[in-house]
């Protein structure tokens, strides 16, 4: 019996399944596609250590879900886990889902489901992985990725407005501790202060010129985060920001010109990077460029990637998310058209 994806998608929304704690989520998926006559294999993933932020303890695993005995040719994927906070039961309307994850990712969890679905009934070998951790550090993608099962091509669900991605921008968390020396403000020639190094190494930092891909766009930063010292009359001992760089190209002249810019003033971390995607098109599909990351640069064993979805990512991560069930529907229909296309194109290179 076909599945619908608009009554799936309330039941995963139903869910709570934060970052760190998806085991609910991956329960309901692991039984579900269980009972949909998948093979289902459960992928552990390490709590991050104690002490991180918003770390859990209880059980953490991706769901690896294909036919018995069945290598895919193409594998269709998201992630499971959504940003706090969790918004409550799925509300709905004639034309919209409301609630965390209707469209980051849980409706895409749904529409990939359902496509799943219709391609197994045209015969097409297709496997589902459902990953958790994206939110943060694509945990859950790099367990998989030491695990793959053979497939020619990856399709990631993102909210993409239903459109093909050209390109996903990578990202490069940085981390900047500065440090000083304490004394009364009255008399800063007695001190040294953090606050004065890192000010100056982030004007330098602004100051770079960042890389420009033609018809894709350009990188950016955010400086997100940024504290220090003790009181205004306190020349401030210490001092840190986080920033986050959106790349187009590669990492290393980025990554040279803050090394530079901190030099003497602040130490620097960096703590997650992702790569920029490039991917190709297929005739018949709108397409877009993702200004965000996504979990495909951690599962390039997984076979070439494509990145699709239903929603936009203007409403994800807010009080608002929401998805039209036109473009759920309209979705599964994509992914069928997707899987099909590439495999037919791959049989023709043969």
């Amino acid at each position: 019996m076909a599945i619908d994806p608009i009554h799936l998608t309330k039941q995963l929304v139903d869910i709570e399944s934060t970052t760190y704690h998806e085991a609910p989520a991956g329960e309901f998926l692991a039984k579900y596609l269980a009972a949909q006559g998948y093979s289902i294999e459960r992928q552990p993933v390490a709590q991050p250590a104690a002490g991180h932020p918003g770390a859990g303890t209880g059980e953490r695993f991706n769901v690896y879900a294909c036919a018995p005995g069945v290598t895919p040719d193409v594998v269709l994927s998201t992630h499971m886990d959504t940003v706090p906070p969790f918004l409550g039961p799925c509300r709905e309307d004639d034309n919209f889902l409301y609630g965390r994850g209707t469209c980051d990712a849980k409706g895409i969890m749904a529409a990939q489901i359902a496509a799943s679905g219709k391609l197994r009934d045209a015969g097409i070998n297709v496997g589902l992985l459902f990953v958790v951790g994206e939110e943060r550090d694509s945990a859950g993608a790099k367990v998989a990725n030491a695990n793959p099962r053979g497939s020619k091509f990856l399709i990631n669900g993102e909210p993409t407005d239903n459109r093909l991605a050209l390109a996903s921008k990578g990202c490069l968390r940085v981390e900047m501790y500065a440090h000083g020396k304490m004394a009364h403000s009255a008399y800063p020639e007695l001190g040294e202060s953090a606050v004065d190094k890192l000010l100056a190494a982030l004007h330098d930092i602004q100051a770079l010129k960042l890389p420009v891909i033609e018809g894709i766009g350009d990188s950016t930063l955010n400086v997100g985060l940024i504290s220090g010292g003790r009181a205004p009359n306190v020349i401030a001992d210490k001092a840190e920001a986080h920033l986050l760089v959106r790349l187009v190209g590669p990492s290393a002249p980025i990554r040279e010109g803050i090394i530079a810019a901190c030099k003497g003033r602040c130490d620097v971390d960096f703590s997650l990077e992702l790569a920029y995607v490039q991917m190709r098109t297929l005739p018949g599909f709108e397409t877009m460029v993702a200004k965000f990351t996504t979990d495909i640069p951690s599962l390039n064993n997984w076979g070439e990637p494509f990145l699709l979805g239903p929603g936009s990512i203007h409403v994800a991560h807010t009080p608002d998310e929401k998805v039209s069930k036109r473009e759920l529907l309209e979705c599964v229909d994509l992914y069928v058209k997707l899987v099909k296309a590439l495999l037919a194109k791959n049989t023709e290179g043969k």
